[in-house]
Order: C-alpha cells, then sequence, then structure tokens
C-alpha cells in the first residue's frame, strides 16, 4: 500500500472534523444509453451540474446500455464524460459495465474479467474523477479486490460507496439463470457465484466500517451508494414481498446489515441507488407498514429521464438531508 494511499486515506476522513454547514452535492447515473440515443442530451446535463454550487457529485452506475458491447472504448468514454465535470466526481460501478458483459449481446464477455477491468481503468489513482479530484478513502489497493468501494467524509456527513450491481449482485440461481441469453460456461458461473460471496461480505465489512466512521465522528448523516434497486417490499401490493423474491436474493444480506446498524445509528441515513431509472423518495424498512425512521431511500433519474438529484445537507434541519430533482431542459 503506497504512502500517497495512506494520505488520501487520512485526508478522506480526516475531512469530517469539519464544523456541520449546509452545502449540497449531486447524484446521477445510468446513462448515457445508446439504445435510447441519449448522447445528445448529455452535454445539457453536465453544463446543468456544473453551473450548480455543488461541493461534488457521485455517479451510481451504469455507464452504457445493457444491450451494447462492453468494448475497451466504452470505460474511456465514460471517464471523457467524468473528465468534464468542473467539481470531484465519484464513480459507482453499475451491472451494465461488468455483470451483464456475458449477454451475447453484449459480446459475450467474461464478467470476471470486466471487473477487473473496472477496477484497474475507472480508479487511477486513489483521488475522485473530475477536473478537480478529492481524496477517497479505498477498501482495496489500486487495480485490485473493492477498490472500487470508497468512503469520505464532508463538513460533517460521511459517504461510502459500494459496488453492488443489478442483475441480482451478480449471484446466478440456477443453471437456466446462467444460460439465458448467456456465453457463459457452467463453470463462469460457479466463480461468479465465488465472487458475489466474496464482495457480498466486503461490501457488508465496509458498510459496517462506515458506520463505525460516522459514530467516530459523531456525524449527523452517513451517505450509502449502490447502483442496485435491492428490491423492496412495494406498497401497492399487499398480498405480495417483492422483497423475497429470488431475483433479489442477492441483497438480503447487505439490506439485512443496513437494517442493523441504521438501528444502532443516532442520525439520518440516505441510501442512494439508481438502476430502475426514475426518481423516488421514500422510506421502504422495515416494510410498508412499518418505518425505520432514520432511513430515506433515494432513487435517481436513468435513461431515457436526462436528469440529476440535488441534495442539501443542513445542519438544523432535523432530517439533515433535502432532496430536490434537477430537471435538465433540452
Amino acid at each position: 500500500m503506497t504512502t500517497r494511499f495512506f494520505a488520501g486515506a487520512l485526508l478522506a476522513l480526516g475531512l469530517g472534523c469539519a464544523q456541520a454547514q449546509t452545502f449540497s452535492f449531486g447524484l446521477w447515473g445510468d446513462m448515457p444509453y445508446q439504445k435510447a440515443g441519449d448522447e445528445p442530451k448529455i452535454p445539457a446535463l453536465l453544463k446543468s451540474i456544473n453551473q450548480s454550487d455543488i461541493a461534488f457529485s457521485i455517479y451510481d452506475g451504469d455507464i452504457k446500455d445493457g444491450s451494447s458491447k462492453c468494448t475497451d472504448d466504452i470505460y474511456q468514454s465514460a471517464l471523457t464524460m467524468f473528465g468534464q465535470m468542473n467539481k470531484p466526481v465519484v464513480y459507482v460501478p453499475g451491472d451494465n459495465e461488468w455483470t451483464d458483459c456475458h449477454r451475447l449481446n453484449n459480446g459475450g464477455y467474461d464478467g470476471l474479467e470486466r471487473l477487473a477491468h473496472v477496477r484497474k481503468v475507472m480508479f487511477p489513482t486513489v483521488d475522485s474523477l473530475g477536473k478537480r479530484t478529492m481524496a477517497l478513502a479505498h477498501q482495496g489497493q489500486l487495480g485490485e479486490k473493492f477498490v472500487e468501494n470508497t468512503r469520505f467524509s464532508h463538513r460533517g456527513i460521511v459517504f461510502a460507496t459500494l459496488n453492488m450491481p443489478g442483475s441480482n449482485n451478480n449471484k446466478i440461481l440456477d443453471e437456466k439463470d446462467c444460460a439465458h441469453k448467456s456465453a457463459r460456461t457452467p463453470a463462469q458461473c460457479e466463480a461468479s457465484n465465488a465472487e458475489y460471496l466474496d464482495r457480498d461480505a466486503a461490501n457488508i465489512g465496509w458498510l459496517q466500517q462506515a458506520f463505525k466512521t460516522a459514530k467516530a465522528q459523531k456525524a449527523r448523516g452517513l451517505v450509502l451508494v449502490i447502483q442496485a434497486d435491492p428490491g423492496f417490499d412495494l406498497p401497492e401490493t399487499e398480498d405480495k414481498d417483492e422483497s423475497q423474491a429470488p431475483g433479489v436474493s442477492g441483497y438480503r444480506n447487505f439490506i439485512n446489515s443496513v437494517v442493523q446498524e441504521t438501528e444502532q445509528f443516532a442520525g439520518q441515513v440516505l441510501l442512494v441507488h439508481g438502476d430502475t431509472h426514475f426518481f423516488k423518495v421514500d422510506k421502504p424498512l422495515y416494510s410498508p407498514t412499518k418505518v425505520l425512521a432514520n432511513l430515506t431511500r433515494l432513487q435517481t433519474f436513468g435513461s431515457p429521464l436526462i436528469h440529476w438529484v440535488r441534495v442539501t445537507v443542513e445542519p438544523k434541519n432535523p432530517n439533515v438531508f433535502s432532496v430536490s430533482p434537477m430537471m435538465v431542459k433540452q
């Protein structure tokens, strides 16, 4: 582990000592999608974010659509896009850039090889992306496992990002699931499930460390950012609990840990994700009829809705976080 890595981690954690004061940050992801023709809309989006007074933004995954090829140039294009951001931007991996690359229409790649590529290419330094960068603490060393899980503090709020993508978190249910529209071999599916178990445990460890850091800093709030919609129980269906569906079973351990940690945290928790592509703010835990009061879920826009979300942190606000959808005119 390099000296620079240590210095970046210490700076990222030390920022939490700053006195709490009002600031805003941006959230965006699941764009641009080639199949939706999003590219012409991106300049207006970037201009909107750049002209705002946010301190930084976090991109919650999916730099491409789920039916285009996972070629190397896709990742370079994303880096070019992030390089146009005036303020720091923190990137969180999505399923379309690694988990789903096994699909025939994605080029039939080995998803684990693409994950290794993401770790090497999308996290070139210990700092964030953007024209102006900020230091991040990483769970892993550069180019290695879990480097994509990051943490930093800003003005009394702790932020943690985790590699938890859609497509059931890379958990494969059975042989049918393995072979569906896929170039995967049975051996590759076994390797994917082993990867899921390894990363799931690492994610829970990183989550627990984030709460520990927030408590140590006496933070009023903790922001957790993942890509996947983990499948909450929907209030619209009284006789069905969507959170127990096999297709979202890869998120259960993590969500259970979120609940346990949030129950023991005095501040507010904002759980951010993309994946479903429409803006939503609610309190989905514990269930539609029983609320975990200090946890709020924020689901961000996604293709073809090319907009972003502004979150303002207000020290005197008992809810800490105020959420505003930022509609971009084209």
